[in-house]
């Protein structure tokens, strides 16, 4: 085929993707009118009430207009605005505003009259208890039980409910703020700022590397600071912060280790958040400050693959961003691919070959309850809150895309094609389409001995399930437990026999999720006693052995899975759990009881999630 007819080919490819989804200069998630105007610098001043449970203050814009036009359009959910201004012709003056397109999802547009002759606009305004991106915690559910904490979360879209502005990745702008907090408490920002800052309760930040609105974070608590190199450490409450320390010391290893094969590292400072167990993600990989689960700190750094994928979006999301949220993929597809390398690098290929073998397992059970429309790496979410969309696919399956890239071009193609690509879209944005032509010119058009058609890669793209050409990860050290499973097949009653002493977590998760989902109770008893399952504090061993106390209604481990619920608010651990007890007639009332118990110390979005999983009556007709 010539190059013209390629181009022509690809073109028409692109074109169908991009009207078969949504245009690609539109997100669907936002009312703002980015095609008009842009803010491309926002100014916070605002104040942590905790006593009132709310952000007040102001938030200044710089406008960038992008042609002649009357308004400027902004995100909104629960926000109170008490007044707007605007500088005009250098002159600030009050401006008319109106709230308007109240949506379920997309909360409400605020429309401010203004026009080309304005530069800047003020809004003063307060966040409400409602807001859903902010979660204010007493001190019982702190880690030190001491002082309150607050913190943000702004993706996907709930970065509306705390600032009002244009929410949508398709921008990219700078901030900086100054955020005033009780005086024996720390404001913490995704941008920089002095570490040695006295507790005087005024705290300020400047963020100059332009990022996407949802990257924009906020944490105000009893936290202090350790670090590992100049331009690393981590931040913690007094009484987590050594273990946290300790767990995660490899970081600085981990920043050189994908600087050395995919460019430098691009924000400057990059620094870990320990948050409260409440945290509905396992991490959010703010700019300069990734936010953390506690539930990855094992005591043996088994879990820190959470780590890697975090600091790999600085790369893969924070430098270039999936500029609309059906193509989550571009984000988090590369970026699991990028962590799966660097736990190469500093763990070695046997713990990168398990997890990835660990992840192809969960992403096959997942496309048995996936619809199929919802299987392709460009996700269908227009009228859908993103939050609840999100998948093992846009991860697994954008990660073994990679991976298959890899498989056919090589490592050093694949390496010179992603530093290459980060280099040319730095601190912009990149929608499917624009995605696979870059991909077409600088990668597929390479020599190759099983080169890749652009009709498999819309395979990926869009259809379900895996294509027939997709990379099968693969692990000697799991094949070895393929062993010990059909061992205890042959003899349940004495897993005893199986020698465990040098198994890492990845090794015992194997191990439980594919043993017969049917167990009876006394070899569930007997392998509880043998390694200690009910009990574990490992919580990805407690997501592995629940399900299957579930399933077979292994009561004697029902306390500690109470109690699993009310320590633990990361979605991926718990979700799952009570979705199963929510199908079960004779568990739905205890799970659904269970919940209520421990629903006042979850995250809003976590709350909103499980709230529509129990229906016991029903299962009663």
């Amino acid at each position: 085929m010539t190059r013209i007819l390629q181009f022509l080919f690809i073109s028409l490819f692109i074109n169908l993707i991009t009207t078969t989804q949504v245009k690609a200069s539109v997100d669907p998630h936002t009312l703002s009118n980015i095609d008009d105007v842009k803010v491309s610098h926002m100014s916070l001043d605002l104040t942590a009430d905790f006593e009132k449970k709310r952000l007040s203050g102001s938030i200044t814009y710089s406008l960038n207009w992008q042609k002649k036009a009357s308004k400027l359009v902004l995100d909104s959910s629960n926000i109170n605005i008490g007044s707007v201004t605007a500088r005009c012709n250098n002159q600030w003056k009050p401006a008319e505003y109106t709230k308007q397109s109240k949506d379920e999802i997309l909360g409400e547009a605020i429309h401010i009259s203004v026009n080309n002759q304005c530069d800047r606009v003020k809004l003063q305004y307060h966040t409400s208890q409602n807001s859903k991106g902010l979660q204010w915690l007493e001190p019982p559910l702190t880690a030190g039980k001491k002082h309150p904490f607050l913190f943000t979360q702004s993706e996907a879209i709930m970065g509306r409910s705390w600032l009002p502005m244009q929410d949508t990745p398709a921008i990219k702008l700078t901030y900086d703020a100054r955020i005033q907090t009780p005086k024996n408490l720390r404001a913490l920002m995704s941008a920089d700022f002095n570490h040695k800052a006295p507790l005087d309760g005024s705290f300020s930040f400047t963020m100059n590397e332009p990022v996407a609105p949802y990257l924009i974070a906020l944490a105000v608590g009893d936290l202090h600071y350790q670090g590992w190199s100049k331009r690393s450490g981590v931040w913690a409450e007094p009484v987590i912060l050594e273990a946290a320390a300790k767990e995660f010391e490899d970081t600085e290893a981990m920043i050189v280790a994908t600087e050395n094969v995919f460019g430098p590292y691009p924000f400057g400072q990059y620094d870990l958040l320990i948050l409260p167990p409440s945290f509905p993600f396992g991490g959010m990989e703010n700019p300069k400050l990734t936010f953390v689960t506690p539930t990855v700190i094992a005591g043996d750094k088994s879990l820190v693959s959470l780590i890697s994928h975090e600091l790999a979006h600085s790369w893969s999301g924070n430098l270039v961003t999936n500029a609309r949220w059906q193509d989550l993929w571009l984000n988090e597809g590369t970026t699991s691919y990028l962590e799966n390398r660097i736990l190469e690098d500093i763990y070695g290929a046997p713990l990168a070959k398990m997890e990835q073998v660990i992840s192809y397992q969960a992403l096959l059970e997942e496309f048995k309850e996936l619809e199929p429309e919802h299987q392709g790496l460009v996700l269908p979410l227009t009228g859908i809150d993103p939050d609840e969309a999100f998948t093992d696919v846009p991860y697994t399956k954008g990660q073994l895309f990679f991976l298959t890239l890899e498989q056919h071009y090589g490592r050093k193609n694949i390496d010179s094609f992603l530093k290459n690509y980060f280099k040319h879209y730095a601190f912009k944005t990149i929608t499917t389409p624009e995605f696979v032509s870059y991909l077409q010119e600088n990668l597929l058009a390479k020599k190759s001995s099983t080169p890749l058609t652009i009709e498999q890669i819309n395979e990926w793209l869009t259809k379900p399930g895996l294509p027939e050409t997709h990379y099968h990860p693969s692990s000697e050290k799991l094949s070895n437990i393929d062993h010990a499973i059909k061992f205890w097949k042959a003899n349940p009653l004495i897993p005893e026999k199986i020698q465990t002493k040098n198994w890492t977590t990845q090794e015992f998760v194997y191990f439980l999720t594919n043993l017969p989902k049917d167990i009876n109770a006394e070899q569930i008893k007997v392998l509880d006693k043998t390694f200690k399952l009910t009990n574990s504090k490992n919580a990805e061993i407690s997501l592995a052995w629940f399900p299957i106390t579930i399933h077979n209604d292994y009561r004697a481990s029902f306390a500690a899975l109470a109690e699993h619920f009310k320590t633990i608010g990361r979605r991926r651990l718990i979700v799952p759990l009570y979705k199963m007890l929510a199908k079960n007639p004779s568990q739905c009332e205890w799970g659904a009881s269970t919940y209520q118990q421990a629903r006042s110390s979850y995250h809003p979005l976590t709350q909103s999630t499980i709230d529509k999983v129990f229906d016991c009556k029903s299962q009663e007709l």
